[in-house]
């Protein structure tokens, strides 16, 4: 049987020979949700092969708040189990991926007539604290006023009575995913972007496979496979209406938008989750010498492949910093960059959008098609789980495929082969040194440690290999031939995004190198002048929106 060498796009016409075998288990949707599914699977040894009809994590998995969440907002809708759950999970994606996850204490200020009080916010997160299994050093502390300002200066001081004091977990959720997908390839997946599901196969009436068109050359492909799971995010019911399966629940979208300040501009020291004057929440998060505030909660029925800023999100966004942080004079013209993401929830009717509960739900349709729908990021592990124990079961007693259970739980993903949060301290240290006895850039070196982990030696490798006759500097080469290489990238904004951050919290490095970076990648896939043409014209509509130029 065919493996995929390597994960690059330079072979994708050799590599897609694996479609022509039989597949197990097909996953339409190549974020989070697919992604630990493949990767669920490919560990217990099925043939598993994942469908995205873009570039990985480029739906909601690459424009969420970038925090894995103990889940402290699902208590106030009671959802015990939920708490729990996702709060033990956490923990799981961190030890398993300490390179791109990181603690964060997160403030919660309350005020005189405020969503939350003392007394509230102590029992509220004295409860979180049990049920989500917090360690010792990361329980909550209730901070009096003057800890609270000495803390966070910028805070609204009127009526303020103090805070608590609780860990979220910051990420990058894009590279989240894509360390997620290198690991279920490394362990046997099949994982291809830029192939788009236009049809279902059937045979007496059951899912028996898909129709897929290859976006990068427009060749068609037919691929069969014992189960087909639908885990397209927002388009699962665009895949369930193609199976004529679209009854029952379906999904509600809704849409939240963050926008990015530079840190002189908006100088947070810390992160803080605090009351509108409508009565929602907000995070406010510094990140990388920016500051990030987010997110709203509106219903959404436009484009899914493209949601933009509106003026009115960018309106609320502004109105609600200058209520909670009323010194700071911030103008439109501030705003760095933006962007927006879509939230896909199950439909309960009669709820407001932001009571729809984020549980995730597997619904099987009469063909065999699997499709789930709603989750959350920190819970991406446990939906591949569950998702792979019904689709064992089937496969034992319809094909005689042992069933085992799932052995994700203490599987260090791509890059976070370091031992774990403690071993990753060292391999820091470790990094420092090789840093010092180089002379290379320390800060350079870091970037990559908290990008790549453990793959940051590759990246070096790459460094080393290059001599000084590039247009682009030694690092942005070295790090762009590590993601053509060994990240699947295929377009600019692959890399500039989704594997970087770039666009989002340093635009004008984005502006400074994508003329050069696109020659690279023009010269590496050998693009036509049209494909460059086409390209070079996304990335630039790209950069305008999230600059809100379109406003």
């Amino acid at each position: 049987m065919f493996n995929m060498s390597t994960f690059t796009n330079k072979k994708r016409q050799e590599d897609k020979q694996v479609l022509n075998d039989q597949i197990d288990v097909l996953v339409i949707g190549g974020g989070i949700t697919g992604a630990g599914i493949a990767l669920d699977a490919a560990t217990r040894g099925y043939k598993v092969a994942v469908l995205e009809m873009q570039d990985f994590a480029a739906g909601t998995s690459s424009r969420s708040t970038k925090l894995v969440h103990g889940g402290l907002r699902y208590l106030k809708n009671f959802e015990i189990k939920l708490v729990a759950e996702v709060g033990k999970e956490r923990e799981i994606v961190y030890e398993n991926g300490p390179h791109i996850t990181t603690p964060e204490w997160m403030m919660l200020p309350f005020y005189k007539d405020g969503t939350f009080g003392p007394f509230s916010t102590s029992i509220g997160l004295r409860v979180y604290d049990f049920l989500a299994g917090v360690k010792k050093g990361e329980r909550r502390k209730m901070l009096s006023k003057e800890e609270t300002m000495k803390r966070e200066p910028l805070l609204k001081q009127t009526d303020l009575k103090g805070s608590g004091y609780y860990v979220e977990y910051k990420t990058d959720d894009a590279r989240l995913t894509i360390e997620v997908m290198k690991k279920a390839v490394e362990k046997g997946a099949y994982a291809f972007n830029y192939m788009k599901v236009e049809q279902l196969l059937y045979n007496d009436g059951q899912v028996t496979g898909v129709k897929v068109k290859d976006l990068t050359d427009n060749q068609e492909h037919e691929i069969h496979s014992h189960y087909v799971v639908n885990a397209a995010g927002p388009w699962v019911d665009d895949i369930r209406t193609m199976d004529q399966s679209k009854k029952g629940k379906h999904l509600f979208h809704t849409k939240g938008v963050h926008l990015v300040f530079d840190k002189e501009k908006f100088p947070l020291s810390q992160a803080i989750y605090f009351d509108t004057p409508d009565g929602r929440m907000l995070f406010a998060i510094p990140r990388d010498g920016k500051t990030y505030v987010g997110t709203t909660d509106t219903h959404y029925e436009e484009d899914l492949t493209n949601p933009k800023a509106t003026n009115e999100d960018r309106d609320y966004i502004m109105d609600a910093i200058e209520f909670m942080f009323p010194d700071i004079e911030l103008s439109y013209d501030d705003i760095e960059s933006t962007w927006a993401g879509i939230r896909p929830l199950i439909h309960e009717e009669g709820k407001d959008p932001s009571e729809i509960s984020r549980k995730d739900e597997i619904l099987e349709s009469d063909s065999g098609l699997l499709s789930i729908a709603g989750g959350k990021l920190t819970g991406y592990r446990k939906m591949g789980e569950h998702v792979i124990d019904l689709v064992g079961k089937k496969l034992n007693s319809e094909h005689g495929h042992a069933f085992e259970k799932s052995q994700t739980k203490d599987l260090p993903l791509a890059g976070g082969e370091v031992g774990g949060s403690k071993g990753f301290s060292k391999f820091i240290q470790s990094m420092v040194q090789e840093a010092e006895q180089n002379e290379l850039d320390k800060k350079m070196v870091l970037t990559w440690v908290n990008r790549y982990g453990a793959n940051t030696k590759k990246v070096l490798e790459y460094y080393y290999e290059l001599d000084g006759q590039h247009e682009l500097p030694k690092d942005v080469l070295a790090e762009l031939n590590y993601c053509l290489n060994d990240e699947m990238v295929y377009k600019p904004t692959d890399f500039l995004i989704r594997r970087t951050s770039s666009l989002f919290f340093d635009i004008d490095w984005v502006e400074k190198h994508k003329e050069n970076v696109m020659q690279e990648m023009k010269n590496y896939f050998d693009w036509t002048d049209d494909q460059f043409k086409q390209y070079e014209a996304e990335l630039n509509q790209t950069i305008e929106e999230a600059r809100l130029g379109q406003l």
